[in-house]
């Protein structure tokens, strides 16, 4: 698919408030860290960590999952900070604490570079380089080459930049082992390809709101229905590579019954975008695909508890 290098706004514009910033309730810093996107991150790393080979002590392992948390809220915190002028003139980011003026933006560029250097230190000095070296990598990829290089610039910016919230399980893993795997690659290739269609549903009852704003979103550039037919595509790819857990024998029975399951519902969703013309069908797969992603991984680690004799 042809993609555009046309820059769809500038950040740092005039800011958005007219008035300086009214004063910040904690809630408005725990909102800027985006803490139900930091959930499901954090979720997926702790898979990684609980299915890596060996031992970790319990409070290195919290350790470990509280610098992927802190890592995840400093990437939101600075994507915040720079997207501060589209979100005041989006309906579902305008009451964000920037653009809503109860947060200023050097308060939260300043909380999320200095939440990054404090997690990859930690990170790096508690448990090993190979997991600080991905966390520092994860939240520069998020910022930098999402936030900063695609978001505005081309309809693939979900596709590329949609890496930045594979890493975690890749992150647990490397915790444990301190390495990178093919097991810990293929936790990473499942989210990888849950993201598309997962954003591009968002995107398709939200068009309107990417396109007041400016950012190239698929069903603005491309149009809904070749976005509905890509939606298809990535979830007809996404759901081979979800067995793969069991191909490698990472995982057993339990979870490639259940990920085949929840491949077959998620793939009626997509069939049924496809051919609904409404906003409904995207809604409702949109909702799916953050349970389907859920379940997926919580099916690791009930499989990884539930020895396959215990099935006879």
């Amino acid at each position: 698919m042809a993609s555009t290098t046309t820059t769809y706004g500038e950040a740092g514009g005039a800011q958005p408030l007219g008035q300086a910033a009214q004063a910040a309730s904690p809630g408005d810093f725990v909102a800027l860290l985006k803490p139900r996107v930091m959930s499901l991150v954090v979720f997926t790393g702790i898979v990684g960590l609980l299915l890596a080979p060996g031992t970790l002590h319990p409070v290195l392992a919290a350790v470990a999952v509280l610098c992927i948390a802190v890592g995840a809220g400093a990437a939101g915190a600075i994507n915040m900070w720079y997207d501060r002028d589209i979100d005041a003139r989006m309906a579902r980011t305008r009451e964000r604490p920037i653009p809503a003026g109860r947060v200023t933006p050097e308060a939260a560029l300043g909380l999320g570079v200095s939440l990054a250097v404090v997690s990859v230190a930690i990170m790096a000095l508690a448990l090993n380089w190979a997991a600080a070296a991905l966390l520092a990598f994860t939240i520069f990829f998020y910022v930098v080459v999402y936030t900063i290089g695609l978001k505005r610039r081309t309809p693939q910016n979900i596709v590329i930049g949609g890496a930045a919230g594979a890493f975690p399980p890749m992150i647990g893993w490397a915790a444990v082992s301190g390495e990178v795997t093919l097991a810990s690659f293929i936790l990473f290739a499942i989210i990888f390809l849950w993201t598309p269609p997962h954003f591009w549903a968002l995107a398709l009852f939200r068009r309107g709101d990417y396109d007041k704003a400016g950012i190239p979103m698929l069903p603005v550039v491309a149009g809904v229905a070749v976005t509905r037919r890509q939606i298809l595509v990535y979830t007809l790819a996404l759901v081979p590579v979800s067995l793969a857990p069991c191909a490698i024998g990472l995982s057993g029975l339990v979870y490639g019954l259940g990920a085949l399951l929840l491949g077959l519902c998620f793939i009626a969703c997509a069939v049924a975008v496809l051919r609904d013309r409404t906003d409904a069908s995207a809604r409702r797969m949109f909702s799916f695909s953050i349970l389907y992603l859920f379940l997926l991984f919580a099916l690791l680690l009930v499989d990884l508890a539930v020895p396959l004799g215990a099935l006879g």
